[in-house]
């Protein structure tokens, strides 16, 4: 072999042994960090959601509405009852308007934001920040590279406002139900925003999600992130046609039924159905009693999800479950929660139900006053009043 051949052997040797040893760099960081990662989502085990707070009221985000409609009682009831979570759902207009502080966010609204938080964390409470934007920030995303610089930018100044907190106990959530129908997009999406998380909060634990409205099935469509500090979510409401019965929203017949039982048999049901006025819809609803819903059903469509948790190595959280209340059957709701949470525990997954004081509520509560507590819905999650 030649001198020159010679150097250019030992100059690719060299480069391969550098690379080989990067990789393995590579590989102990990431582990490290997925050891981070199992280990926060101990913090996460039960948790409730705090809606329609700081997000789902585009119509009033000013401190006189906040300020009365969850207030530091509540926080304090929600750690007393046994959770130790909250999962604090935020919109992305009032974050973004002027006038904006040091940060680029709005300094008023962050104001609130920043005591709530800060009030979560003296009760002993983790928080997951939620960006829980509007539908009208949402779909954008689907097509235009402007609305993912947008949301990209958002989080970079979100994230880095609040890496001054505990990172063992303050979790990052990309974003509520994403509505993007194009798996392999979110899928890019999801990593850009997570890189620019990641530069500005090195310590604290992503919350990742599936594409659409993060069902299992959209769960299932996704790689996990290069980030090991990273924790998946999925929510889940199925059947819908019992856990949505009566509501004003989603497919427009949920809005005729009432009093569906869970589970349901033929006989229950035989004059539900007539409550449906077109042949078509009433189909529909025939079909959630005659695929014979229930715990185990359940039980197998959640281990499907921790299937895909396990095979990945990574942790899983289901941060939205819940039954609409106003309509519903009590004791089929109660059958129908206590059927979630046991299957999610069951499978080692922790839960966030939807909500605290919302349509899906543990609590009834008129703003300013204290709340009441369903102690039925306490007892259906395996918690202490």
């Amino acid at each position: 072999m030649t001198i020159g051949l010679r150097c250019l052997a030992a100059l690719l040797a060299l480069a391969l042994s550098a690379a080989g040893q990067n990789f393995a760099f590579g590989q102990q960081d990431r582990a490290a960090s997925l050891r981070t990662a199992f280990a926060r989502a101990e913090h996460l085990k039960r948790g409730i959601n705090a809606s329609q707070w700081f997000a789902q009221s585009a119509s009033d985000y000013s401190a006189a509405r906040t300020n009365r409609y969850t207030d530091a009682q509540d926080i304090a009831l929600m750690a007393r009852l046994g959770f130790d979570n909250v999962r604090l759902s935020i919109d992305a207009t009032p974050l973004e308007q002027y006038p904006h502080g040091a940060d680029g966010l709005n300094a008023e609204f962050v104001g609130r934001l920043d005591k709530a938080v800060d009030t979560m964390l003296a009760d002993g409470l983790a928080v997951e920040i939620d960006l829980h934007p509007e539908d009208s920030y949402k779909q954008p995303l689907r097509t235009d590279g402007n609305a993912v610089d947008r949301l990209t930018a958002l989080w970079r100044r979100l994230a880095a406002h609040y890496a001054t907190r505990d990172p063992e106990r303050v979790f990052f959530e990309i974003m509520n139900e994403p509505e993007v129908n194009d798996a392999y997009r979110w899928e890019g999406i999801q990593a850009r925003v997570a890189a620019a998380i990641r530069e500005v909060a090195p310590k604290n634990t992503i919350i990742a999600t599936g594409p659409n409205y993060s069902s299992i099935a959209d769960l299932l469509t996704q790689n996990p992130l290069a980030d090991g500090n990273v924790i998946y979510n999925f929510h889940f409401y199925n059947p819908h046609e019992f856990t949505h019965q009566g509501a004003g929203w989603g497919t427009g017949w949920w809005g005729y039924t009432h009093g569906i039982p869970y589970p349901a048999t033929e006989s229950t049901m035989a004059e539900l159905v007539k409550e449906v006025p077109d042949a078509a819809n009433r189909f529909a609803l025939e079909n959630y009693w005659l695929d014979h819903w229930d715990g185990h059903r359940i039980r197998l469509l959640i281990d499907e999800a921790a299937a895909w948790g396990h095979a990945n190595n990574v942790p899983l959280i289901c941060n939205e479950f819940g039954a609409y209340r106003e309509h519903t059957d009590e004791q089929s709701r109660m059958n129908w929660i206590r059927d979630v949470r046991t299957a999610l525990e069951a499978d080692g997954i922790g839960w966030t139900m939807w909500d605290y004081r919302g349509g899906f509520g543990v609590v009834s509560k008129q703003d300013g006053q204290a709340a009441t507590v369903d102690e039925k819905v306490v007892e259906a999650l395996g918690l202490k009043k």
